[in-house]
């Protein structure tokens, strides 16, 4: 497979070149190919904090309320993270659905890592992954990995949605993301990781306090807006590994057990129509069937209608029927 122009590859699962005169590039990652006690504390800690934070945001709306300021930032913030991941991370860097310009591509990079879901480079290599052994063995997460009974199904379901970032191996990034890790400016922003979390956390405080002209402006806003707001964010994203495998409507045909979850679109940015997107994984939008929402699609129409992206692959009506279930 041959990558030209610094373009990620059109394919699921890309493959590095075997040619014996092309220099091993360093990781695009800060702690390499396996997981250390270090890392599995630090993820633990990103994990645990800003879900304590979710869960206690009903009673603290409840009983202080939720400002519009607070409101706006978490909304944005959200949004901004979510299409980074989406339209970014997802559907540019992982599958190829479309080709970007230059600044578009290192602002869509930047967008994914504020999410906090990763470095771009391991999220890439472990989405590419899950593609090529989808519901199968070497699947990172897929809920049917201890079986099809209740409690192997619930245990899967827990190893789906978190439980597989906590294992030691990890998947090589120039086995599945070569593209990427031979791109210089890409490599950096991914080792990166750590710049761009400590900016998704504190911009929110920041503009609070700026706005409210006060400290518990910018508590209030680190709460809602980085705590909060990392949490949903997060556990939205999991449940397409988790839920969107496990349940949901199936019209098309994939080779693995991928499903649409409705209540999800909207969150996900149109991400939980997973069933078209495992039939068809290169596809630019993902709900394609009326009444379907998708976000993302929306968004790269806008990007390309600018001018900042091109050569969208977007499913027509004989690609969609072509992928119809019998």
């Amino acid at each position: 497979m041959t990558i030209q122009d610094g373009e990620p590859s059109a394919g699921t699962a890309a493959l590095p070149t075997d040619s014996p005169d092309s220099a091993t590039p360093p990781s695009a990652t800060r702690g390499g190919e396996r997981q250390g006690v270090a890392e599995r504390l630090a993820l633990g800690l990103f994990i645990v904090l800003p879900f304590a934070a979710l869960l206690a945001a009903v009673p603290v709306a409840w009983g202080w309320g939720l400002g519009w300021t607070d409101a706006a930032i978490t909304v944005a913030m959200y949004f901004l993270t979510c299409h980074g991941i989406t339209v970014g991370y997802h559907r540019y860097f992982t599958h190829g659905a479309f080709k970007a310009n230059r600044p578009m591509r290192l602002a869509l990079a930047v967008a994914g890592s504020l999410a906090v879901e990763g470095p771009l480079v391991r999220w890439v290599a472990d989405h590419r992954k899950h593609h090529r052994f989808s519901d199968k063995d070497g699947d990172p997460h897929s809920p049917w990995r201890y079986g099809e009974s209740l409690p192997a199904l619930l245990k899967g379901l827990w190893w789906a949605h978190m439980g597989w970032m906590f294992d030691e191996e990890q998947t090589p990034q120039l086995a599945y993301a070569p593209d990427l890790v031979r791109d210089p400016a890409i490599r950096r922003i991914s080792r990166l990781f750590w710049l761009w979390t400590m900016i998704s956390l504190l911009l929110p405080p920041l503009v609070g306090g700026l706005v409210t002209l006060s400290w518990s402006g910018a508590l209030s806003a680190f709460f809602w807006g980085s705590l909060v707001r990392v949490a949903l964010l997060h556990h939205v994203t999991w449940s397409i590994n988790s839920i969107c495998h496990a349940v949901g409507r199936r019209p098309f045909r994939s080779r693995d057990r991928s499903g649409n979850v409705w209540w999800l679109a909207v969150l996900s940015c149109g991400e939980s129509w997973h069933n078209l997107h495992h039939a068809d994984p290169t596809a630019a939008r993902h709900g394609v069937l009326r009444g379907q929402i998708d976000s993302s699609a929306r968004l790269i129409r806008w990007f390309e209608l600018a001018g900042w992206v091109r050569d969208v692959r977007w499913p027509d009506a004989q690609r969609i029927a072509a992928r119809r279930a019998a």
